[in-house]
């Protein structure tokens, strides 16, 4: 029975895809340093601290919604990013809320993975772990529970606990502290519809519009190339790195801090347009550094390829 029920799990999940209408902007940390140690998987915001629960203690956030397709996402890596997340907080008691829509068939790991993934959290970090919410549960979840129960301790399972909506979180934490992707809040109030009989107003989503020929941001070095006349630097990287190279080199903190958001999308729009950029006129020198940085993140691909990335790893060891 478990494969038909994992298919129909997948139907519904095609199903409320076809319905989700509404799209949240990429998730962006400015806090987040390219220099992290696992910036490859830190970068997607899956996994996230949020502030307390209600008895004080430490909350992080799985959310399944801002997971890549699986060949995307290096899914060993996510797993040590997971544990080294947890190491900062397994000292103390802490909470984890598990936002489990998103999850498709696209991006879904192994049932391999997930049990290795219970072996490797040994009891260090099952000892302070007091309470793991899992919000919006599938047919997925539960034949999942059944799969691991008889590995699964009796004491661990009772700190489990399942909610159907967002709203029955407030009960157990800070509710305003959590970062909900939009995703998940959407599909909140769409199962609230179908609860009351009636669906949302649909939001209508006009078609993407194909990147310009001038394109800086978001499109691949292939692309940039073809429409550089085979240049084979992009021009925004080019610009940048040469202006930090005159003016940054003796700065502290530069790639570590933050500059205005607004000001970093007109530069970024600007030379999406295909116009030049003057840093001089923003007086910080900060702002080269982050749109160095912003073009690195929104590649499509690594600059490294996910083809080499494992290799590349394999150096260190």
């Amino acid at each position: 029975l478990a494969p038909l029920e994992l298919q129909k799990d997948e139907a519904e999940d095609t199903q409320s895809e076809q319905e989700e209408t509404f799209m949240s902007p990429p998730l962006e940390d400015p806090e987040l340093n390219i220099n992290h140690p696992y910036y490859d998987v830190a970068r997607h915001g899956i996994i996230q601290l949020a502030g307390d629960d209600n008895s004080g203690r430490k909350v992080i956030t799985f959310s399944c919604c801002r997971m890549p397709p699986s060949h995307q996402l290096n899914h060993t890596r996510l797993l040590e990013y997971l544990k080294y997340t947890l190491d900062q907080y397994v000292e103390n008691d802490y909470t984890v809320v598990y936002f489990h829509y998103g999850l498709k068939s696209l991006n879904k790991p192994s049932l391999k993975w997930l049990q290795t993934a219970y072996k490797e959290f040994d009891r260090k970090y099952k000892k302070n772990l007091k309470a793991l919410y899992v919000v919006h549960p599938t047919n997925f979840i539960k034949i999942l529970w059944n799969i691991f129960k008889p590995l699964i301790s009796h004491k661990f399972g009772k700190k489990i606990t399942y909610l159907n909506y967002l709203s029955d979180l407030r009960e157990h934490l800070k509710y305003d502290q959590l970062n909900i992707p939009q995703e998940v809040i959407r599909h909140d109030e769409n199962l609230r519809g179908k609860q009351k009989g009636k669906l949302p107003p649909v939001v209508k989503v006009p078609p993407p519009r194909p990147p310009l020929p001038t394109q800086q941001f978001g499109v691949s070095l292939q692309y940039i190339k073809d429409k550089n006349n085979g240049e084979l630097i992009p021009p925004v990287m080019k610009e940048t790195v040469s202006y930090l190279k005159r003016k940054g080199l003796q700065v502290e903190g530069l790639f570590r801090r933050s500059a205005s958001i607004q000001t970093i999308k007109d530069v970024q729009k600007l030379y999406n347009q295909g116009k030049s950029v003057n840093f001089d006129d923003y007086h910080d020198i900060h702002i080269p550094a982050v749109i160095l940085k912003t073009f690195l993140r929104e590649l499509p691909q690594p600059l490294l390829t996910f083809e080499c990335y494992d290799h590349i790893l394999g150096i260190t060891s």
